[in-house]
This record gives C-alpha cells, structure tokens and sequence, in this order.
C-alpha cells in the first residue's frame, strides 16, 4: 500500500496498524510531498500575504509574520494547540490517527515536508506512538487539541507510548539515536488541522461494529432456538417487496443460521400465530442497523482518502483557506451509527427478557428452582441498566456548536464528541450481547435432545468451553465477563454459508 496513492479502506489501516511495514511512499508520492513543499516555500519568498504560511491562526489571520519569524510560529503554533485533557486514548487510535495523517498529508497539498512524514512513518515502524488525551476537541479546524499531542513528539515534547508504558518522548528518542525535528513554513499547520482524531474513533468503531453486527444476527437466532420461535418471517419473498438491503442481508442470514434446526421444526405444529417483534422483526431492527453501518463506513473511506487541512497549497500562485477541516461530514454519520448500535442492544434485551418469562416451555428465569434460586433474574438487570445508559449516549453531538477562536470558528461539529459516544456504545454492547447469549444457551438446555442447527450448535460449544449450565445460584458475574472476552477476541462463529 502507498501512502498518499492508493485508495485506503478502513481495514488497511487496521492492518497497517498491525505491521506497519505495509505502507510505504513510492517515488510518486515523494514527489508530490516535494513539490508542494516547493509551493510553499516560492509562497514565503513572495509578498503575497496567505493564511498560516506568513500569517496568524484564527482570529490572528490578519497579522504578517516576517520570514525569520516563521520557524517560531510553527513551533509556536503546536505548543500552544496541545491543550487536551482526560485520559489518553488508546495506543491503537493514536496509530490510526497517525496512519490516516501521513496518507492525507502525502498528498501534495499539505506543503509539509518529506522528512516530517518520513519521521511520522519511522515512528510508527518503530513503534514510537504519541500520548494523545481523549478531550478538547470540538472537531472543526480540525481537530487542532489532539492533533497537537500526536505531532508533539516531532519537536520532542510530549509522552510517547513505550510498548504498553509511557515515557517521556527525549527518552525515547535517544534511545533511538533520533533528533527532534524544526518546523518549516506551513507545517505545524498542515500537521494539526484535520479530521484523524475523528476518524480514527471511526475506523476503530467500525471494526467492532462489524462483528457485533453479525454477532447479533448469530445471537438471535440463538435465542430463537431458545424461544422455538418461527423463521417464517425471514423468508425471502417478505424481504424482496420491502427491499432495504440491510433488511435483506439478515433475512438471509438468519435462516442460513437456523438450516436445519429441530427447534424450528418442533414449531411448526406450535399454535402460535406469531412471535414478539424482537424475534419477528430482527431482519428491520438489525438491518436499519446495518444500513447506518454502511454509510458510516462510505463516509469515512471517502474522508480517510481526503485532505482535510487548511489552507490547500494548489500551487504556488494558488492556495484556498477554506473549509476541508470542518467535521461536519463526520459527526452525523457518527451520530447516526451510534444510534443504530444502541439499537442492536435496545432489541437483544428484550430477546432476553422473552427468555426469562417461562413461556413455551421454558422455566421461569431459566431456572429449575427458582425461589431458593434467583437464576437469572437479575442479569437482566444490568442489561437494561446498559441500554438505558446507551439511550443517553445517543443524543447527537452534532446538534451542538459552540463558537470558538473570537467567533472566526462560529460553528464547530463537535464530532470527536460523536466518535467518543459511538465506541463507549459498543462497549456496552458487547455486555449486553454477552448476556442474551448467556440466557439463550441455558435456554437451550432446556430444548434437548433436540438439536440446532449446525452454527448454532457449535456456538453453544463454544461457549460452554467457558461458562457452564446454571443449576444453583453462583457468581454468573464472571460468566458475563468471560463470554465478553469470548467476543471482544472474535471467538464466536458469526459467518455462515
């Protein structure tokens, strides 16, 4: 893959993250770097006045820097921006923020330096990753707070992540025999403005999203074995006059997890007439789920391959101040996703409260002792407690804007708010799913010697690996966190022929 050629999907940078040697820069893309470096330099030789090349930032546009003053402006420019407070954010979303800062600034528009991005690409090979905090970014003009973390270590200053410990970044760089770099014209601009913090938290959310996705399909029909619920409602004549592709795709989905099921058989003769919408409906639920997805990830490959700095150096006659920074573009579809994943654990609750009722079969609480046993009972509890608390994530932080920068930044997206919100939701669906999971395999228990179908089957295995049968009350506080671990490390079959 070449930095600042190729077209990028958001699992390239996953894997650029895992071995950073995938990516490079080929002779192409340094001769774009050059050449707008090139740009900007005929721009500081001239007397032409142009944003954040000769000038201040924001509402200091208007001030001329002289040319022996620019190097200080740029260092200037950094230290003052890193002002981010709260926890650091994952060592990972710092790579993929730098990932995505290389390819958009190897470009050619940028006007930074090769050695600056060389630099950024060493860092990353060698693992020297910036400490960046998770606040103080309200994602228009970039965003500039967590921007200025990431670039710190360039000037070395800053913390940079040590394997899993933190270190002072001069450390870190002697042990590596490397110096820190000055800042040419433009370029602490160009390596603070954007949008990576952002997508960063898109791309990464779009990874768990992914597989929760199709986790929540296979749970589902876990929980329909469980239920001796109908497939009949996934059949493809249903979908094909209403035809959301989402929609669709799970309708497909679900009954190739349900082929050959002798619970579904056994409901054939039932006298039921139909089920509860959270089984009945899981092909509109999680597929307006899936749709969200899909935009998501078509917004954020196209701003992933994009420039989102300011001013775009086009030539050096021509540079646009313009609006490419803003997070706008993001931030919706963030707020649109994080809505659609909340929505995955509002309708797995209710599934696993259906299980819990004592219905068709199965004992109340899916215990056979209950009184003396609460069984589980109160599981459930956390799983409501988790989706209200996703409920409340779910107001967007797009609809805000506060004015910043004397009103020269009078609207701002507060999108790194958005991505915020949308991993913290996932989070939580994780648990949420955990649990369903969790009540739909004692469900099962209760349905033998039938068998389910093949998937599903190999599902209960997987899981009874690490959580046994309830007979009496015990800690099911551990058996929830250990079916987490079994999701967040993609144990569970999600994918079916």
């Amino acid at each position: 893959m070449i930095y600042g050629v190729d077209v990028f999907t958001f699992h390239d940078v996953l894997e650029i993250c895992k071995k950073p040697n995938k990516a490079k820069l080929n002779k192409a893309a340094k001769e774009q770097i050059l050449k707008s470096q090139k740009n900007v330099q005929k721009i500081v030789e001239s007397d032409r006045c142009v944003y954040g090349i000769n000038t201040g930032f924001g509402p200091l546009c208007d001030t001329k820097i002289s040319a022996d003053e620019t190097a200080q402006l740029q260092y200037n420019l950094i230290i003052s921006h890193a002002v981010g407070v709260g926890k650091p954010i994952d060592k990972e979303l710092s790579k993929i923020m730098m990932i995505a800062k290389v390819h958009a600034l190897s470009k050619g528009f940028s006007g930074v330096s090769l050695e600056v991005i060389e630099r950024m690409i060493l860092m990353l090979e060698k693992d020297i990753i910036p400490v960046v905090p998770e606040q103080g970014s309200v994602g228009a003009s970039g965003d500039l707070a967590p921007l200025a973390h990431l670039v710190l270590p360039l000037l070395g200053l800053g913390q940079v992540w040590e394997g899993n410990q933190v270190s002072d970044t001069m450390e870190v760089l002697k042990k590596h025999d490397l110096e820190a770099l000055a800042l040419g014209p433009k370029e602490g601009l160009g390596l603070i403005n954007g949008t990576q913090f952002i997508l960063a938290h898109a791309i990464k959310g779009l990874e768990k999203f992914e597989y929760l996705l199709d986790l929540a399909d296979m749970t589902a029909a876990m929980s329909l074995e469980a239920y001796r619920g109908s497939a009949s409602p996934f059949k493809k004549e249903l979908h094909e006059i209403r035809p959301f592709e989402g929609s669709k795709k799970v309708a497909a989905r679900m009954l190739k997890f349900l082929k050959g099921s002798e619970n579904m058989k056994a409901h054939e003769d039932c006298e039921r007439v139909q089920d509860p919408y959270s089984m009945r409906c899981v092909p509109q639920v999680h597929g307006a789920s899936r749709n969200a997805f899909e935009h998501l990830r078509s917004m954020a490959e196209t701003e992933l391959n994009s420039v989102t700095d300011n001013p775009i150096v086009l030539s050096a006659e021509e540079s646009i101040s313009g609006g490419n920074f803003h997070g706008q573009l993001m931030a919706l579809p963030l707020d649109y996703a994080t809505l659609a994943a909340a929505e995955l654990g509002n309708i797995s609750d209710r599934r696993s409260y259906l299980l819990l009722e004592g219905k068709y079969g199965l004992p109340r609480l899916l215990t056979e002792s209950s009184g003396l046993n609460s069984g589980f009972m109160i599981p459930q509890y956390t799983s409501a407690a988790l989706v209200t608390e996703n409920k409340t994530l779910c107001f967007p932080a797009s609809a805000d804007s506060i004015p910043t920068s004397l009103g020269q930044e009078d609207h701002v997206s507060m999108g790194s708010i958005s991505g915020r919100k949308f991993n913290q939701v996932l989070g939580n669906l994780v648990n949420i799913l955990s649990v369903e999971l969790m009540f739909a395999a004692q469900g099962l228990e209760f349905r033998r010697p039938s068998k389910c179908a093949k998937v599903i089957e190999e599902n209960f295995t997987i899981l009874r690996s690490k959580v046994a049968k309830l007979e009496d009350d015990r800690l099911i506080g551990k058996d929830m966190l250990a079916i987490a671990e079994l999701i967040n490390e993609r144990k569970f079959i999600v994918d079916v022929k």
